[in-house]
């Protein structure tokens, strides 16, 4: 996994190959998000599947949060930078997501779960993303992880940025979360204005950044490609990501899976390898085997 953070004479620095914005949608019961990833410009990044971004400081956006739905045959993060949710679920797991905690969860072969909101005002923002699960243990027992703000790494690196390790690692910090089949590198980034960073990014690992605040340039020197605020950077082969910010910082997402190089059939909150296996997880569900 990536833990590096130097520069190299022989590194090869991923470049922006392509940038795509997000769609508006809504989910759950009505709450307005961002998909990211899971739309027609980017359908998925294996082994990524799907990734919303919400935040709304209207309460009528968010306050019907999501209630109870199903999940089968993959994971997903939520990664809460503003206000409080509360997830429940059919195994017996409760937990309370507050301003920069994750809840890591596998569905396995199968889980109902709900996240509401804890708040009537106020601004609620943060991130969900689904990341595949490999058809070997897309009928493993769920699993359900709260990782609270203390919990997760921050490194201070050289020239004043701060990086927040989620999953990976980076410098000689490690996430808390390290599922083994796709290895995800999940870190938050944080540049001050005109500086810049680097980060080991294992070739042969799909990755991406996604630019949340501020303005940068991604990639090799003389070839980078400007950044704003709600761009996707879908990056190329190489060994090694190069951002730097412009005169207002920027704060950025950058994430690295190992691709699984399977089918997907995906339906509705169901992620299998055929259609087969779809008709299975719809019929459980409906008999009440989840």
């Amino acid at each position: 996994m990536p833990d590096a953070t130097a520069e190299h004479s022989d590194e090869r620095i991923r470049a922006a190959e392509r940038v795509v914005i997000g769609q508006p949608t809504s989910d759950g019961a009505g709450v307005k998000l961002t998909r990211l990833i899971g739309t027609a410009a980017l359908p998925d990044l294996d082994p990524f599947l799907m990734l919303d971004e919400f935040r709304s400081d209207d309460p009528k956006a968010y306050i019907a949060g999501f209630p109870d739905h199903p999940h089968r045959g993959f994971e997903t993060v939520t990664y809460v930078l503003a206000g409080r949710l509360r997830h429940r679920d059919n195994k017996g797991n409760s937990g309370l997501l507050e301003a920069g905690s994750v809840q890591w969860m596998t569905a396995g072969r199968g889980i109902v779960h709900s996240e509401m909101p804890e708040q009537e005002q106020g601004l609620m923002a943060g991130f969900q993303l689904w990341i595949n699960l490999p058809a070997r243990d897309k009928m493993t027992a769920p699993a359900y992880q709260d990782i609270a703000p203390d919990k997760l790494p921050v490194v201070a690196a050289e020239g004043g940025v701060t990086v927040k390790v989620i999953a990976g690692a980076f410098a000689e910090a490690r996430g808390p979360v390290a599922p083994r089949a796709t290895e995800p590198l999940f870190l938050d980034v944080a540049i001050p204005a005109s500086g810049a960073f680097t980060a080991a990014v294992e070739e042969g690992l799909n990755a991406f950044a996604y630019l949340r605040e501020g303005s940068a340039e991604i990639g090799p020197e003389g070839a980078a490609r400007a950044l704003r605020r709600g761009q996707l950077a879908v990056l190329g082969a190489g060994d090694h990501f190069a951002a730097r910010a412009g005169a207002e910082g920027a704060r950025l997402l950058l994430l690295a899976g190992r691709p699984l190089r399977e089918p997907v059939a995906k339906y509705g909150p169901f992620v299998m390898n055929s259609q087969a296996e779809l008709y299975e997880a719809v019929a459980d569900f409906q008999a009440g085997r989840f």
